[in-house]
């Protein structure tokens, strides 16, 4: 556990206070005395998560306090703060559903990729893309928390958000051509190499039972020629005979 750790987890707690303060219009702060509605607490929560994300990259390369831990759950996080502030905005009729719907489903999408590629053994980073997009969703969702008591914003916010379509779906393509073009590769690779294992295998296989088969055919060759000619016939004539004259001492 470290600090840049420690800010990933923060942001991920940010989200059920972000949305519950979100929901609920009665909720309201006093402060010096200015009195600080429901969307400016809420808004002020997402600017302080936001903040994490930025931070936590940053300190974690500058540290080089990079973990496996941390690499997992910022994306995590930052998929969790986004679609619960959409979402919680589409309840307050601030956004169209189906343009969460596809958002969201775009998030899904990607992190499939993304583990799809991991478990093949490639890893697929964060493309300009893909921050282009993330620093929009951030302008659009402070922009439509703004526009809840300040309409004249909301048009702004609206171009925000077809900035964020455009790049979430222009990044999704970019990202299933990395992915395929990575995991085909690799995919074709480990198939040729199979391939060439098997036939491997294949020629020794051949090989071994050529030398079983010249093996066998030299063993019935010594064989056939010890059955034509045995050994005593071999000998000089008599010699056997003489041999059984000789006295023992011999």
């Amino acid at each position: 556990m470290n600090i840049p750790n420690t800010l990933t987890i923060a942001r991920i707690f940010f989200v059920p206070l972000l949305v519950a303060v979100l929901v609920q219009e009665n909720i309201a702060v006093h402060w010096n005395g200015v009195i600080l509605t429901n969307d400016v607490v809420a808004l002020v929560i997402f600017w302080l998560a936001a903040i994490t994300d930025l931070l936590d990259g940053y300190l974690a390369r500058r540290w080089k306090q990079v973990t496996t831990i941390g690499t997992l759950l910022d994306p995590i996080a930052d998929k969790l703060l986004v679609s619960a502030a959409l979402i919680a905005l589409v309840q307050m009729r601030m956004v169209p559903s189906w343009l969460v719907v596809l958002l969201i489903g775009r998030e899904f999408a990607v992190s499939g990729l993304r583990s799809i590629a991991a478990a093949e053994g490639y890893t697929i980073s964060a493309s300009e893309l893909g921050k282009t997009k993330t620093f929009f969703q951030v302008v659009a969702i402070s922009l439509l928390m703004i526009g809840i008591h300040h309409q004249w914003v909301l048009r702004w916010a609206r171009i925000s958000l077809f900035a964020v379509v455009v790049f979430s779906l222009w990044s999704a393509v970019a990202y299933f051509a990395k992915f395929w073009r990575k995991v085909d590769v690799g995919v074709k690779q480990r198939r040729r190499a199979e391939l060439l294992i098997a036939e491997r295998e294949q020629r020794r296989i051949v090989i071994a039972k050529r030398r079983e088969s010249l093996a066998q055919r030299r063993a019935d060759r010594i064989a056939r020629r010890s059955g034509r000619q045995p050994t005593e016939d071999l000998m000089p004539d008599g010699f056997s005979a003489q041999t059984q004259d000789l006295p023992p001492s011999a």
